[in-house]
């Protein structure tokens, strides 16, 4: 009797997961789910009530997350656009990972604006078809963008990945770098309307295959500094041929395209602003020049320690990724293994693509999420302090959910405005054969989105909130693009229109969203790091410019309330080491402020 006493007790657990929450039984308040669904597995009367429970329960934690809905409005808001990712069979594996998204005011009027990465093909390269260009498109407001690529100057050329945007000269206009299958490009903002290429001038134009890149003012100069992941090392004029049958070109026994394993890597490089429009490349002095020659893909830059300064992580295709600790000298040590962020908990490295970080826990510490290949779950990984992460994937509920995925673009985003930051997950394959065969998993995939539950774990409510779509998704990117408190998304897909996702909300919760501009700090106020609290709880965001994959989110930062109306404190920590405080702050406004003025506006 008391195997089956153990085996109804299991079963009544199953039916209500540990974290929801009921507020009453017969007036009693009962703690969790758990305490209402076991009060005696034994009696069947009892295993009864706990399934009714349950049941009732389970429709009761559904209705917020329904609440939250995403509609597509890419056929209606002006956004006319599609990718070019090479061949349809995808023969070389640099056909598979373009298609970047960028989102900043370029013209600062207040509206966050599209930029769109395209990728090509060999036939345009050689000349034989058209070229595709990427494109900008002004949010005009009103849900409606204008093409102003050709005005703007910023269609590019070449085989586009990724880019990053920041205002690397200070003059208040945010500018625009792009990475590439080839020498990437800096376009310096001319503040009206128009974009000059000055990538010789400023001597950031790596010619390798560059794919993520971010900037940050690593040394807290007052100018934003730049790195650039680069993945393999591919001569056009000599395609790679591995040996045939090599393991390196198959998938679950079906041939496909070669690589990264069995192809060379490429290092990467940190350029230094010099404050004057020119860069040094400080890769090796500063101990990030990736010597090891890893498949660098995601980066991102933030303070994960708490000491001020800017430390850099870099998620790697195949091999252990990196994480770089700012000693706060111009140097840098990477602790990967160690900190716990290098494989995953099993000690095993993953195909890692994108990456952010941000404070899922309320702890007041960064933490940090990579997506991975099919086959492997994503991580996520708690910052417990010290130097160290835990690998918390499972315990989360992000492994089941993300298994049979393959992932790109993700961020720590407050989707509806409770309070604790979500996490969506962008994903398509990278072998369109995987359709041909019964493989549990399909070149074009949906959207995933990981409703934080506020007490270390996450639901996956993707379907609930209207994200439905199946493509071979690759960059995407948040923004508020209508300026109603809401998150939306941009996801550029491969050899596809891109999909605009527009939050339309439906909680009631609040918000309140800052618009930062340093003065002594740099100009966008990268790396300046704000806290709000509400009732005695804390949440912390930091300016970020790069990060998802190779990707950018808007610079403002968004803070979800929930149901207060008023924040109680505002504390911003800049780069330059100004502190300031601001107390009794409503509710549901955008704060525009300037480093070291009194007052907020």
């Amino acid at each position: 009797m008391k195997f089956v006493a153990s085996t109804f007790r299991r079963q009544a657990f199953l039916q209500v997961p540990p974290h929801s929450r009921v507020t009453s039984v017969r007036g009693s308040r009962i703690e969790s789910a758990r305490d209402a669904c076991y009060f005696d597995a034994v009696r069947w009367t009892h295993l009864l009530f706990g399934c009714v429970c349950a049941a009732a329960l389970r429709g009761r934690i559904e209705n917020p997350a329904s609440q939250i809905r995403y509609r597509d409005i890419s056929n209606e808001c002006g956004i006319r656009f599609r990718h070019a990712g090479g061949s349809a069979e995808k023969k070389y594996i640099f056909e598979t990972m373009s298609g970047g998204v960028v989102l900043f005011d370029y013209d600062n009027d207040g509206l966050i604006d599209v930029y769109l990465v395209n990728g090509a093909s060999l036939e345009i390269l050689s000349g034989k078809a058209q070229p595709v260009r990427s494109r900008l498109f002004r949010n005009l407001g009103r849900r409606r963008f204008e093409d102003v690529t050709e005005r703007a100057g910023v269609g590019g050329a070449g085989w586009g990945m990724g880019g990053c945007a920041a205002d690397y000269d200070n003059d208040g206009w945010t500018d625009l770098y792009v990475t590439n299958f080839g020498r990437n490009v800096l376009y310096h903002n001319n503040g009206v309307g128009t974009f000059t290429v000055v990538t010789g001038r400023a001597g950031v134009g790596d010619p390798r295959w560059s794919t993520g890149a971010a900037w940050a003012d690593y040394d807290r100069d007052g100018y934003v500094d730049l790195f650039v992941a680069n993945y393999v090392a591919i001569d056009l004029e000599s395609l790679p041929q591995l040996p045939e049958g090599s393991k390196y070109c198959q998938y679950r026994g079906i041939p496909v395209m070669c690589g990264p394993r069995g192809l060379r890597g490429a290092a990467d490089a940190l350029f230094h602003n010099n404050g004057d429009g020119t860069f040094t490349d400080v890769s090796r002095s500063a101990g990030v020049a990736d010597e090891k020659e890893y498949y660098g893909l995601g980066a991102v830059w933030g303070d994960y320690d708490n000491d001020g300064d800017p430390d850099l992580y870099v998620a790697n295709d195949a091999v252990p990724n990196y994480l770089y600790r700012n000693e706060g000298n111009g140097k840098f040590t990477e602790i990967g293994l160690s900190a716990g962020v290098a494989v995953d908990e099993d000690g095993k490295e993953q195909a890692s693509m994108g990456v952010d970080f941000g404070d899922y826990d309320g702890d007041g510490r960064l933490d940090l999420y990579a997506t991975n290949f099919s086959d492997e779950a994503n991580a996520l990984y708690r910052n417990e302090g010290r130097d160290f992460f835990r690998d918390v994937t499972r315990r989360a509920g992000h492994f089941e959910p993300t298994w049979n995925y393959l992932g790109w673009a993700t961020g720590f985003f407050d989707s509806d405005n409770d309070g604790d930051l979500d996490i969506y997950v962008v994903n398509g394959h990278v072998y369109p054969q995987v359709d041909r065969y019964p493989l549990n998993t399909k070149y074009r995939q949906r959207i995933l989105l990981f409703e934080n539950l506020g007490n270390g774990t996450f639901r996956e409510v993707g379907l609930q909130a209207g994200l439905t779509g199946e493509r071979c998704g690759r960059g995407g990117a948040y923004a508020d693009l209508d300026n109603d408190g809401h998150l939306d998304l941009v996801v550029n897909n491969m050899d596809d229109a891109p999909l605009v996702l527009l939050n339309e909300g439906g909680n009631g919760n609040h918000w309140l969203r800052l618009a930062l501009q340093g003065s002594k700090s740099n100009r966008s106020a990268v790396g300046a790091r704000a806290t709000v609290t509400v009732a005695g709880r804390r949440a912390i965001a930091e300016v970020k410019a790069g990060s998802s994959y190779m990707s950018q989110n808007e610079l403002v930062l968004h803070f979800g309330l929930g149901a207060a109306t008023r924040v109680d404190v505002l504390e911003i920590r800049w780069p330059s080491g100004l502190r300031e405080r601001f107390e009794n702050l409503p509710a549901d406004r955008l704060y525009s402020h300037t480093e070291g003025n009194a007052d907020l506006p």
